[in-house]
């Protein structure tokens, strides 16, 4: 079998407050916690268990605490995308609601997409509705 896409890892501050932020946002779930490690996985990780093929599984996010704080822009993010029958506004003003902030990464103003970063700053995006 080739290699299988495993796990995002964040750096944090404050990785528990951070983890459970993210497994808010997404619907997912807290399955590892310990002082220098969280992990969250999507719902379907706990339910479906070994049903679902490994190459098929989705990767987790695993938050680990550091002791620098964030400097400069992500070179990697995640996209977030609403439902194709959803409003992309709505759901930026629930992410905000809960703590988000919009931030200026360098993006033109006619883009179809909207950058936030989460409570420590870690830039995400949420695009059009998608299906």
């Amino acid at each position: 079998m080739s290699l299988r896409w495993y796990t995002v890892v964040v750096d944090c501050a404050d990785n528990a407050s951070q983890a459970r932020w993210w497994a808010d946002v997404l619907g997912w779930t807290v399955v590892y916690e310990a002082l220098d490690e969280v992990v969250i996985v999507p719902p379907h990780a706990v339910t479906a268990g070994d049903s679902v093929p490994l190459a098929e599984r989705g990767p987790g996010l695993v938050f680990v605490p550091v002791p620098e704080g964030k400097t400069v822009k992500n070179r990697l993010h995640i996209d977030l995308a609403p439902g194709p029958d959803d409003d992309q506004a709505a759901e930026v003003q629930k992410l905000v609601d809960k703590g988000a902030s919009r931030v200026d990464v360098g993006q033109r103003t006619d883009v179809s997409w909207v950058v936030l970063a989460d409570p420590e700053g870690n830039e995400f995006c949420v695009l059009s509705p998608r299906g």
